[in-house]
C-alpha cells in the first residue's frame, strides 16, 4: 500500500436510504483525501461494519426503520477503535441535536445535505485528524491554536475559518500576509502596523500569530539605543 493510501481518512456511511447513500459517497469522494470503505443501510450491517472496519469518520443518520442512530452512537463510543462522528440527518428536534452534541459528534449537519457544506466540515476533519495522528507518532510539536482545535472538537470560529483564535479577523489577517509576503526586510510591529493601517498592538497580536503558526519567524534587532526588539520576516 502507498503512502497516499495510508493518509486516506477512510469514512462509514450508515444511511437507510441507498440513493441518499450513494450521493453521500460521491460527495465524501469528490473531497481529496477521503476514502468510502463501507456503507450499511441497516442496523445489523451497521453494527457488523463499525466493528470490521477500521474506520476513521462515521456518516450517521438518526432515523432508521429498525434503529435509532443516537443508540449507534453510544454503540460506537464503546468501540475499541472509536471514529469521530458527523450526523448527517433530517431531525430537527432539539433533544435529537443536544443528544448528538452530548454524545461527542463532530458535527451535526441538516438533510438535505449540500456539497460545499459537507466538503467545509471534511476539510476541518482532515486538520484535527492530522494534528491527533502528529499527537499519536509523536512526530513535532502543536501549538496552541493546534491544541485549541483538539480540545473544541465541533467548534466553529468563524465560518470562513474555524481555526482562527478569539481576537483575529480573518480580513485583517489576510491583509498581514499579503503585506509580509510583499517585503524584503523584516518589519517590526510597529513598522507592519503603519504598512497596514492598525495599530501597533493590533498589528503585534496578528504577527504572533502568524508565528505560532510557523508561517512567520521572529528575531530580537539590536539597535543603536534602547530595549531589543522583535522583528518579523517570512519563514
Amino acid at each position: 500500500m502507498t503512502k497516499e493510501m495510508n493518509t486516506l481518512i477512510r469514512v462509514l456511511i450508515i444511511e437507510d436510504d441507498e440513493r441518499i447513500a450513494e450521493i453521500n459517497r460521491r460527495f465524501v469522494e469528490k473531497v481529496p483525501g477521503f476514502t468510502v470503505v463501507g456503507i450499511a443501510t441497516d442496523r445489523p450491517q451497521a453494527i457488523t461494519l463499525l466493528e470490521v472496519l477500521e474506520s476513521d469518520l462515521v456518516l450517521l443518520d438518526i432515523y432508521f426503520p429498525d434503529a435509532n442512530g443516537l443508540e449507534l452512537l453510544q454503540l460506537i463510543r464503546q468501540l475499541d477503535r472509536q471514529p469521530d462522528v458527523i450526523m448527517i440527518t433530517a431531525a430537527k428536534e432539539v433533544d435529537a441535536v443536544r443528544a448528538a452534541i452530548r454524545g461527542g459528534v463532530f458535527d451535526f449537519i441538516m438533510k438535505p445535505l449540500l456539497f460545499n457544506r459537507l466538503q467545509e466540515t471534511l476539510l476541518r476533519f482532515q486538520e484535527y485528524h492530522r494534528t491527533l495522528e502528529r499527537l499519536h507518532t509523536g512526530q513535532g510539536q502543536v501549538n496552541q491554536d493546534e491544541v485549541d482545535l483538539l480540545l473544541q472538537g465541533t467548534s466553529k470560529k468563524e465560518a470562513t475559518n474555524p481555526y482562527l483564535p478569539k481576537g483575529i479577523d480573518k480580513l485583517t489577517l489576510d491583509k498581514v500576509i499579503q503585506a509580509m509576503n510583499n517585503i524584503i526586510n523584516p518589519l517590526t510591529a510597529e513598522q507592519a502596523a503603519g504598512l497596514i493601517g492598525v495599530s501597533r498592538s493590533t498589528a503585534r497580536r496578528y504577527l504572533e500569530h502568524l508565528v505560532s503558526q510557523g508561517k512567520l519567524h521572529a528575531d530580537l534587532s539590536y539597535g543603536d539605543v534602547g530595549r531589543p526588539e522583535r522583528v518579523y520576516r517570512k519563514m
